[in-house]
């Protein structure tokens, strides 16, 4: 079963604009599914660079691969093969086309590396990530903002409640997941991580995997915390600088992010450490060996998921709209803490994530702690487990989590 994913729009738009389009992304969250279905309204020759005997060609005679399969064509994992993009600049400057190629790739550290050596300015660049609960229940996508006039006729589809959502965390977003194609989805991420992750470390760095899949683990534990290099090396049996290079290596991959705190030089009172996220909640909690979704629902990590899947949320809905998301969280000497800021138009939007239905106004005091930050305040949110829309006030809203 094919779910529609938002970002096909994106993409559909810049394929008359560039000649080339790079699609970022981890292993597994669609992007060869993506661009099939794509085929099926502008036809163009598809090569994957995973079929040795292709790769071989285009690694060692690049000309002669581009000469043999020409644009418009879409050329799939890309990074194995740096080689070609010399040659498709040249083809680029010289024809002028746009959509003469798409690329996708899931390391970004190569792409990336290769990318602004020779296509600067010739190519548009996108992200992809897991499936999107609003992919899944059919929402139309937006980057999220917490506005009256976007919500206040905003409803959710029947049968979105609290088991919906923790069974979404546990299940994680990764297509294969979700369309039902693998039931099993312990065994789908101990292959995940066997076949697709660790190969992909080796592939940048040496790795031991007993201890890497420690690091794993040490990491997973702490997803939504203000991240502890120290104790994550601590607890995987590494050194500190082994930790931090695997944890940028895991940023540069598409698996983990970081939100960074918001600070300026009137708020000066701010921690500067960031906190630490998880793209996919399915691998949090095979990491952290949860068994079911229920048992994960009521035990003490399950706030900490949550709080990982709206963020999460919240990054994929700027995500699939090709843009970059100016999010942050608060946090000061005092430990008064606000989950999430959101900057936009010189205005902060301040956001809290609970997993109470039935929610306090007094939740909201922090709120005030931006208001010496010399930016406007715009409305703030709770997003939490209710099943429709409400709001304390025009300015405070409540924001159920299936509407992100």
């Amino acid at each position: 079963m094919y779910i529609k994913r938002h970002i096909e729009q994106v993409v559909s738009s810049l394929i008359k604009e560039y000649p080339c389009i790079l699609i970022s992304g981890p292993r597994q969250v669609g992007k060869t599914t993506l661009i099939e279905n794509l085929q099926e309204a502008v036809p163009r020759t598809y090569i994957s660079l995973d079929d040795i005997a292709v790769r071989d060609m285009a690694k060692n005679d690049p000309k002669l691969f581009l000469q043999i399969y020409k644009p418009p064509i879409c050329i799939d994992e890309v990074q194995y093969a740096p080689e070609l993009f010399p040659y498709i600049k040249m083809i680029v400057d010289k024809n002028h086309r746009a959509g003469d190629f798409i690329l996708t790739g899931s390391q970004i550290y190569r792409l990336m590396r290769s990318v602004s050596e020779s296509l600067a300015g010739r190519i548009a660049i996108l992200d992809m990530q897991g499936i999107a609960l609003s992919e899944i229940i059919g929402l139309p996508n937006r980057p999220f903002l917490p506005d009256f006039d976007d919500y206040v006729d905003k409803t959710l589809p029947a049968n979105i409640d609290a088991p919906f959502i923790f069974e979404r965390i546990f299940n994680g977003s990764m297509p294969l997941i979700v369309s039902g194609a693998r039931s099993d989805t312990a065994f789908y991420y101990s292959s995940y991580i066997t076949t697709y992750l660790q190969r992909d470390i080796r592939a940048i760095a040496q790795v031991d995997e007993e201890k890497f899949f420690r690091f794993l683990t040490a990491t997973a534990v702490r997803s939504a915390q203000i991240l502890n290099v120290t104790e994550i090396a601590r607890d995987a049996g590494i050194s500190l600088p082994t930790a931090q290079g695997w944890l940028d290596i895991l940023e540069t991959l598409g698996i983990i992010f970081y939100l960074h705190p918001y600070s300026n030089n009137l708020l000066k009172r701010t921690i500067k450490k960031p906190k630490i996220y998880f793209y996919d909640t399915g691998l949090v909690c095979f990491l952290s060996k949860w068994n079911s979704a229920n048992a994960m629902m009521t035990g003490a990590a399950s706030g900490a998921l949550l709080e990982t899947f709206a963020i999460s949320e919240i990054m994929k809905t700027y995500i699939n709209a090709g843009r970059r998301p100016f999010i942050y969280y608060y946090r000061d000497s005092d430990m008064r803490e606000i989950d999430l800021l959101i900057e936009q138009n010189q205005k902060l939007y301040p956001v809290e994530i609970k997993k109470a239905s039935t929610i306090d106004k007094r939740i909201t005091g922090t709120f005030r702690l931006i208001e010496k930050s010399g930016l406007k305040q715009g409305s703030g949110a709770i997003i939490c487990l209710n099943d429709r829309f409400n709001a304390i006030d025009r300015k405070t809203l409540i924001i159920p989590i299936g509407l992100i």
